[in-house]
């Protein structure tokens, strides 16, 4: 019959199927589980010829190296102090290759260490510039990884330049200083954070170390200054570390600066208002003759005169020498000296002055000067009629401007009349205890 037929047809079908397979798993039985070179590995039906799960679409990844990196700053990092290091690091490695540049696609030179395990970036960043840092190391099992990341450094709400000056006029760097010279550093900006800003200034010294500390003036300007006067000879090196920092409100320091400079001999002049005398101390010894004559008693001097006089604009104007060490700042073979700078503009006046005068020596800053007297010289070691200015006679006027230069020093006593410490380089009117009050540390 034919529906009979069929059926045994079919039956004989599944049973050669059935016979085949468990003759396959005998087989594989026997054989102690080796499979048939065109059978997928356990766990991989597709077939992968290496034995890895496929990921992505079918790709496979490649094996992690042993190598550790770490790059600093961190990958998209903001706000970053263009002063931070850079750096990358490997453990169990070594790294191949480190590039560091800006946007303008330009490198930032870098070191490595000896054994290739650390780098770290010698060349300066800028404000307000992004950074790609491409880092490649290879592992001890021999495989090497890459790693790619950018980071942006702060941009500063405002710049200030630090100036190391030894007065209005000069420079400290490469000079010569006597022994009352302060250091200066005087900021373009106001600075908010005077004790951020005062960190990051330093003064040093050889041969020996000397005490000394800073103050604030204002809001621009610090002066450090020794405890006591300068040993001469010293070796002074100041430093104002300021770029990449912050000084107060996002206002940044534009660039760092370094001065080096010396102290000359010590010379010391002590002006008396009442014997009419000055008398000078080279390297600690009183200066006994100049130009053939005898100036043990001192030089001969007048000084200011006293008494006030109220200009048009309602300025006191007082005419008495201020007491007080004095300090030094510039000297001008012909300085015009005029009583309008002060006020007094009326030729009528007694007290109106408009002269070119010689020799002249800045000893503070509201006008003070040592400067020669070729007029009415019978005042000179007699009386005291200047505007308060120590005159000097021709004959010892010379070797004094010839001698005397910036930082050293002008004490003046007998007078009623005090100098101020803003008073040009009033610093040394202070004791060491009031000083170091006007540090933003203390």
């Amino acid at each position: 019959m034919v529906g009979t037929a069929s059926s045994v047809r079919r039956g004989w079908r599944l049973t050669g199927a059935t016979l085949a397979i468990l003759a396959l798993g005998g087989t594989a039985a026997c054989n102690g589980g080796v499979e048939p070179s065109w059978s997928a590995p356990a766990g991989n039906s597709a077939g992968n010829p290496t034995g890895d799960t496929p990921t992505d679409g079918g790709q496979t990844q490649p094996p992690a190296s042993a190598a550790q990196l770490k790059l600093s700053p961190g990958a998209d990092a903001q706000g970053v102090s263009p002063v931070d290091p850079v750096t990358a690091a490997v453990t169990d490695g070594k790294l191949d290759s480190v590039s560091l540049t800006n946007a303008d696609n330009k490198a930032v030179p870098g070191d490595f260490d000896a054994e290739r395990k650390s780098w770290k970036n010698s060349g300066e960043l800028g404000y307000d510039k992004t950074y790609t840092l491409k880092v490649a190391a290879t592992g001890a099992d021999g495989l090497r990884t890459e790693r790619t990341q950018k980071f942006a450094t702060v941009k500063p709400r405002n710049l200030t330049m630090p100036y190391l000056r030894a007065n209005e006029s000069a420079m400290l760097d490469k000079g010569t200083f006597g022994v009352g010279q302060p250091v200066i550093v005087r900021f373009d900006e106001p600075i908010t954070d005077k004790a951020a800003a005062e960190r990051l200034l330093s003064v040093t010294t050889s041969p020996t170390d000397v005490v000394g500390g800073w103050r604030w003036m204002n809001s621009r300007e610090a002066h450090w200054r020794p405890k006591v006067y300068w040993p001469a000879g010293t070796k002074v090196t100041v430093k104002a570390t300021v770029y990449g920092k912050n000084l107060g409100n996002g206002l940044y320091g534009q660039a760092d600066k370094t001065a080096s400079f010396t102290i000359g001999r010590s010379k010391i002049a002590i002006a008396d208002s009442k014997t009419h005398r000055m008398k000078v101390y080279v390297d600690g010894k009183l200066v006994t003759k100049i130009n053939g004559t005898d100036v043990t008693a001192g030089i001969p001097i007048s000084m200011g005169k006293g008494g006030t006089e109220r200009s048009p604009t309602g300025n006191l104007i007082d005419f008495t020498t201020n007491s007080g060490p004095h300090v030094v700042t510039v000297k001008s073979e012909v300085y015009r000296m005029t009583s309008a700078s002060y006020g007094i503009t009326d030729p009528k006046s007694p007290n109106f002055y408009d002269e070119k005068i010689k020799k002249s020596i800045r000893i503070s800053g509201d006008g003070e000067f040592v400067h020669l007297r070729d007029w009415d010289t019978w005042q000179i070691g007699k009386a005291n009629t200047s505007h308060g200015c120590i005159n000097v006679g021709t004959q010892h006027i010379f070797w004094f401007y010839d001698n005397f230069g910036a930082g050293d020093v002008v004490d003046v006593k007998g007078t009623k009349r005090q100098l101020d410490v803003g008073n040009g380089l009033g610093d040394w009117v202070l004791s060491w205890d009031e000083w170091r009050k006007g540090s933003a540390l203390s």
